[in-house]
């Protein structure tokens, strides 16, 4: 039934574009990069138990890089080489606090750091030309193959979607994966087990943070603009919201929290301006009654009715 299940939603990711319009393509495409900045959330959350409020702004590194390069005529693997070792980097050090720090105040550790990343975005006009932004962000050819067109572009979001899943499956079933899940459940235990909390610690913060910058570098191209106030706070929330709603430390979960965050608002716009009320109320909701999120929803599901 998995299998099956699969099946159809790859068929519904290849076909369903041809069958929209512009905007309809574009939502997609939002969906497929945000699902790449939720899966690096969900490995440092989900799988490693360290919250963070600032993967939104190493989406935000991500984006800046891909646009300060391919303005300048760079291509755009320029970009995501740079934009991952960056991230990656960054991500290291900002785990250094979650080795003496713990939940809520590494929440206000990440959630400085994100404030600061803003400012500099912001007040920084040498570099990211401040509020005025940067336009003009062009869209990859690859080996002759253009993706300036909606539909172009959006296959190409998938099949990097589609390798970083790829690359996660692989992580999470390894031994890192392992001592991931393990540094989440007790770090004392993992610890006495001889598991290196120090060490993956600061590597699910570093890959996470980097799968961040993953997810801007497609971002840029997609919008053609961007400017600070697009990876404020209210990002890295919605993207902690996309690893909740979906279920923290299931391999599926950021695919579905980031379609509920994108899709499901749009689709709640036939009841015009109670569309938000709606949307907060159905998130309310689940958490309040689900707080593992629709996937830990569907396994309580399925064990009542085994």
């Amino acid at each position: 039934m998995k299998k099956i299940l699969f099946a159809i939603v790859v068929c519904l990711l290849i076909g369903a574009p041809f069958a929209l319009k512009p905007y309809g393509i574009y939502l997609l495409s939002l969906w497929a990069v945000m699902a790449i900045a939720a899966i690096g959330l969900n490995l440092t959350l989900g799988y490693a138990g360290q919250i963070s409020l600032a993967q939104g702004s190493f989406v935000g590194i991500g984006a800046y890089a891909a646009a300060l390069l391919t303005t300048q005529g760079w291509p755009l693997w320029s970009a995501f080489v740079l934009a991952a070792l960056l991230s990656l980097a960054i991500g290291w050090l900002l785990g250094y606090p979650a080795l003496r720090v713990q939940h809520h105040y590494l929440a206000f550790v990440t959630l400085s750091f994100a404030t600061l990343v803003f400012l500099v975005l912001r007040n920084e006009e040498w570099l990211t030309k401040g509020v005025y932004g940067i336009s003009g962000i062009p869209r990859p050819t690859l080996a002759g193959w253009s993706a300036k067109s909606p539909l172009a572009f959006y296959f190409f979001c998938l099949a990097i979607l589609a390798l970083v899943a790829a690359a996660t499956w692989w992580l999470v079933r390894s031994p890192w994966g392992r001592a991931f899940t393990a540094l989440r459940e007790n770090a004392v235990r993992a610890d006495s087990l001889g598991v290196d909390t120090r060490r993956y610690t600061l590597m699910a913060f570093a890959i996470g943070s980097a799968l961040g910058g993953v997810a801007g570098v497609l971002y840029a191209p997609l919008v053609q603009f961007i400017e600070p106030t697009a990876f404020n706070l209210n990002l890295s929330l919605n993207l902690l919201l996309m690893v909740m709603v979906g279920g923290a430390g299931h391999f599926l979960g950021p695919f579905l929290g980031a379609a509920v965050s994108v899709l499901l608002p749009e689709w709640l716009r036939f009841s015009e301006g109670l569309y938000l009320i709606l949307y907060g109320a159905a998130v309310m909701l689940l958490m309040a009654f689900c707080p593992s999120g629709l996937l830990g929803l569907a396994e309580r599901a399925g064990r009542v009715f085994k």
